[in-house]
């Protein structure tokens, strides 16, 4: 396995890229983020929990149906139109030979590229400028671009460029970690656009921070710093105002990508990915609506056997860490996110209303579009 310094997210398992894409145009704001498996492709399984999700190819990941690895999962804004972009990674994977064979020929494959979007239709003022081929088609090459391990580019790129969640910004978001014992890993990149909240209204503070030990204050794990309630009773008013001024409807989702290096059967890639939603539960508060299309799906890329003579135990471990890295990368992505104010709506993000709190610093401050080429060369833990 290649060698390179953990960055505490999804490309911390050996094989799996990322790469975003956005909507051109100064009323755009949307775009497509692609997650790209090893050659060879990874098992892959799909958990659906919101009452409105827009998907493809995802009824293609059930267990009992007949394909057995896929190559790439495609996260996009653009609601439903939004998963034209599938049909760009499609193509730039069909011209590499990449998907089930069908054929013996070169190139005589399909390839099987699962999606899932986001609503953010208008958010940038233009209700048409949204993802299509050309986008999923730019997030796969800039995925297949990165060096191995690169850090994920977290924050308002790719599908989280319009993200919204609670009226406050959303956007893309990542974690990882290393499972004492066996050494697998795993990991998780989300996307944010939820009708729910990540604030605790009575506090202020990240529901997905609340008994992390990774968002600790005053040297007490899983215990984030309390914002001032003065500040706390500013920004409930100023998000407040902010919703008000909000042109666009209160639309949709979270989406998750779980992966790992574990060599897990598609019935245990299912379960990880049904547990996955305990995370988007824990940080988004209510999840699962009608009106959310709350999706997550696992790759397991099988470089790492669970520890011997324990299945089917072993696979708890996997799934205790599926719904904490999901739960941490949810915050990363809020606190990644950038404001933003135009004919589309008005979305203060959480750093603007409440500034940077102790235990809740990190490399991943100032993610976002302006700072996405700094963060995309930082090394060390964080998005």
């Amino acid at each position: 396995m290649d060698s390179w310094t953990l960055t505490d997210g999804l490309t911390d398992v050996a094989g799996l890229r990322v790469g975003h894409a956005r909507v051109p145009g100064e009323r755009a704001l949307s775009g497509t983020t692609v997650v790209l498996a090893p050659e060879g492709g990874a098992v892959a399984a799909v958990d659906v929990r919101g009452g409105g999700p827009g998907t493809r190819e995802t009824d293609a990941l059930h267990p009992g149906n007949v394909v057995d690895r896929i190559d790439a999962v495609v996260l996009t804004g653009g609601s439903a139109y939004g998963l034209d972009a599938a049909g760009g990674v499609m193509a730039w994977l069909e011209e590499r030979d990449r998907g089930v064979r069908v054929g013996p020929d070169v190139g005589q494959v399909v390839p099987v590229v699962p999606a899932a979007c986001v609503f953010d239709l208008g958010r940038g003022g233009d209700w048409r400028a949204r993802p299509g081929a050309a986008t999923g088609r730019a997030a796969v090459e800039a995925a297949a671009a990165t060096e191995p391990g690169a850090p994920v580019v977290c924050g308002n790129v790719g599908a989280g460029t319009g993200a919204v969640v609670g009226g406050l910004r959303g956007g893309v978001g990542s974690a990882g970690t290393v499972l004492d014992g066996s050494g697998v890993t795993v990991a998780a990149l989300v996307v944010v656009n939820a009708v729910g909240s990540a604030v605790d209204p009575s506090t202020g503070v990240l529901y997905g921070a609340y008994g992390d030990p990774v968002f600790a204050a005053d040297g007490m794990p899983g215990r984030p710093a309390y914002p001032d309630p003065q500040v706390h009773a500013a920004a409930a008013r100023r998000l407040a105002e902010a919703k008000e001024r909000s042109s666009t409807p209160s639309l949709n989702t979270t989406l998750a990508v779980v992966g790992t290096d574990a060599a897990l059967t598609r019935a245990q890639a299912q379960k990880v990915a049904g547990v996955a939603h305990n995370g988007i539960a824990r940080a988004v508060r209510p999840a699962h609506l009608l009106n959310d299309g709350d999706t997550a799906f696992t790759l397991a890329t099988g470089a790492r056997p669970l520890t011997e003579g324990r299945e089917p135990l072993a696979l708890n471990a996997v799934l205790v860490a599926a719904a904490d890295v999901v739960s941490r990368a949810i915050v990363r992505a809020v606190l990644g996110a950038r404001p933003t104010s135009g004919t589309g709506g008005d979305f203060p993000s959480y750093r603007s209303l409440y500034g940077t709190l102790p235990g809740l610093e990190g490399p991943w401050d100032g993610a976002g579009t302006d700072g996405a080429e700094a963060l995309n060369r930082r090394r060390g833990p964080g998005c």
